[in-house]
């Protein structure tokens, strides 16, 4: 029986089969590897004492990692990955507080490579 077909007759009048409540809706989340990638560079920043604090937004589109300097602040950077994006430009992109789109592709770690800074040579 599929929804909305009747059923027999119950008492005199008629039942309607009542379909089930729609699950909720999806929400696009980063999975254990992508936050331990994310959740690493954010360590490093941290301990040199650039980064002070984090937060995870999670939608139906997309989801949002903020890195702030100070929680007042608005986010210096957030890494978003927006599955809907993938085929074209890249599910993964890292945007600065401007808008600007710092990067954009398909891997993660090669898009967290803008945040990351190279090492340097120090000298005696």
């Amino acid at each position: 029986m599929s929804d909305g077909e009747l059923a027999e007759p119950l008492r005199g009048g008629w039942a309607q089969v009542v379909p089930f409540p729609a699950a909720a809706p999806k929400q696009v989340s980063f999975n254990r590897e992508e936050l331990r990638e994310i959740l690493d560079l954010y360590g490093r920043r941290v301990a040199e004492g650039e980064w002070r604090d984090y937060a995870i937004d999670f939608t139906r589109d997309k989801a949002v990692f903020s890195v702030y300097r100070r929680t007042a602040e608005m986010p210096l950077y957030r890494i978003e990955k927006e599955p809907r994006l993938a085929r074209r430009q890249g599910a993964y992109s890292v945007v600065a507080a401007s808008g600007l789109v710092l990067k954009r592709g398909q891997a993660l770690a090669r898009v967290l490579a803008v945040l990351d800074k190279p090492l340097r040579v120090v000298s005696n």
